[in-house]
């Protein structure tokens, strides 16, 4: 489908984009990842410390973003121990731990193969920002300006409160179609990825609640390299390349001017080159691993 333009049948969002060459190739870089990381064999106990080096990775990365300053090295000891601290820190600190449990709780309603729906993203909001489950984040009930931190300026006006609840409610519909399309995956992650973080659903933590649902979807549908495929990463690195990419909508600053029937296909392409840097990464990091792992010693006869 390399260069055509793909149409969801639901009327409520109907997101618009091109599959072209380049996210085509990144797809197909991406199926090439997973089936060298099928055929490489890896104890549990193996696969489960590279997943949680990975989480560890993640989570330091996504609170990055959202202003967290916690080093990697920081951040795995926060999470390994949840009694260490780190003076003048502690809200990082709860960030980082938090968002690892949210992956950690995506891996297990992986297992389950449960739909996106609005409660489990309030869930994935309630445990990026407090560590709790227990239950959903209820989506906001004011209006948002959000602001440039360093002039104050606004530069974004999400949806009114009162159309979230449909917003929301178009965004589980075309998950599940899309689920039992053809579409790829990666794809529909992204597209997932991007419509969160434009709805703005809730008051805070928007940002962080769109990469797990998106980590998620990769999770659940077997695109996550049993866990290891962490995109945070590519995108802390360069965030004004990611803020930049997600602002396909140019200056429009208004939800209503145009976020919604803006052309997404130079987010998608942005979004799988930074999965297939990911699978670079984790795949670096397998051979690296098990390069490090001494070889156990045939019985001699």
């Amino acid at each position: 489908m390399s260069g055509d333009a793909f149409e969801m049948t639901t009327p409520l969002w109907s997101p618009c984009f091109t599959l072209t060459p380049a996210i085509a190739r990144g797809l197909m870089q991406i199926e090439a990842a997973r089936a060298l990381v099928d055929r490489t064999p890896l104890s549990p106990s193996a696969e489960a410390a590279m997943r949680a080096r990975a989480r560890v990775r993640a989570s330091r990365s996504s609170t990055f973003i959202d202003g967290g300053r916690l080093t990697l090295e920081q951040a795995h000891a926060v999470i390994a121990d949840e009694t260490a601290e780190i003076a003048g820190m502690e809200n990082n600190a709860a960030d980082v731990r938090n968002y690892s449990k949210a992956l950690q709780k995506a891996e297990e309603w992986t297992k389950m193969s449960l739909p996106l729906t609005e409660i489990l993203i309030g869930r994935f909001h309630r445990l990026a920002t407090t560590g709790k489950s227990s239950r959903p984040t209820h989506l906001r009930k004011k209006k948002r300006a959000i602001k440039n931190s360093l002039t104050g300026d606004v530069v974004y006006l999400p949806p009114r409160p009162e159309d979230l609840p449909e917003l929301i409610a178009a965004l589980e519909i075309w998950t599940e179609e899309a689920r039992s399309s053809d579409l790829a995956v990666p794809v529909i992650a992204g597209l997932v990825h991007y419509q969160l973080a434009t709805i703005h659903p809730f008051n805070e933590g928007n940002g962080r609640t769109a990469r797990l649902c998106a980590d998620f979807i990769l999770m659940r549908d077997g695109y996550s390299l049993s866990g290891l495929i962490m995109p945070e990463e590519q995108y802390a690195e360069d965030l004004d390349s990611y803020y930049q990419a997600l602002n396909v909508h140019g200056k429009l600053i208004d939800y209503y001017e145009g976020r919604a029937e803006a052309d997404l296909t130079s987010w998608l392409e942005y979004y799988v080159a930074s999965l297939v840097q990911s699978c670079e990464v984790s795949l670096h990091e397998m051979a690296k691993y098990i390069a490090s792992t001494p070889r156990k010693k045939r019985p001699r006869h």
